[in-house]
């Protein structure tokens, strides 16, 4: 059963595919993703196909098709942070977390993602959790910053 908010803000745009992604944006910040579950609700409420409404959210990253975890870790893949050792940084997530990108660990906590720059070139490599950046990241830094998640002693605001 979906959350009336959803299904009002479905039945909102009935009839308007062309509305589709402005109405993927509206659940997924109301549910926190997009359900498959609810691609046929959503496809019949536009009149298209199951099949659009999956290739747009399989398409476009920002879209999610499972529940983030209470913490987004975003790493930066640009191209001071990728110099800088970006790629072994993200060796060193998976390795802690036991996930690969896009994916959210077992006990919820955290989902790790890449992006293309965070504006932080000074600081490469650099990740985000939540709003937080961390930069100049080695091995280390990463296990003891993930720790202090771990240990509750941060939280999201």
């Amino acid at each position: 059963m979906l959350p009336l908010r959803v299904e009002n803000q479905i039945d909102a745009f009935a009839g308007r595919p062309e509305e589709l992604i402005q109405l993927l944006h509206l659940v997924q910040e109301e549910m926190g993703y997009v359900p498959e579950e609810i691609h046929g609700r959503i496809a019949s409420a536009l009149g298209v196909s199951i099949g659009r409404i999956h290739g747009v959210v399989t398409f476009y990253h920002l879209f999610r098709t499972r529940p983030a975890g209470r913490h987004m870790i975003r790493l930066c893949q640009g191209t001071a942070c990728h110099v800088r050792g970006a790629e072994k940084i993200l060796t060193a997530l998976q390795s802690e977390l036991n996930v690969c990108l896009g994916e959210t660990t077992e006990d919820g906590l955290f989902t790790l993602e890449s992006v293309r720059c965070l504006g932080t070139c000074s600081l490469a490599p650099v990740m985000m959790i939540d709003e937080e950046v961390y930069g100049s990241l080695t091995r280390e830094s990463v296990r003891e910053v993930l720790r202090v998640y771990q240990e509750g002693r941060r939280r999201r605001r």
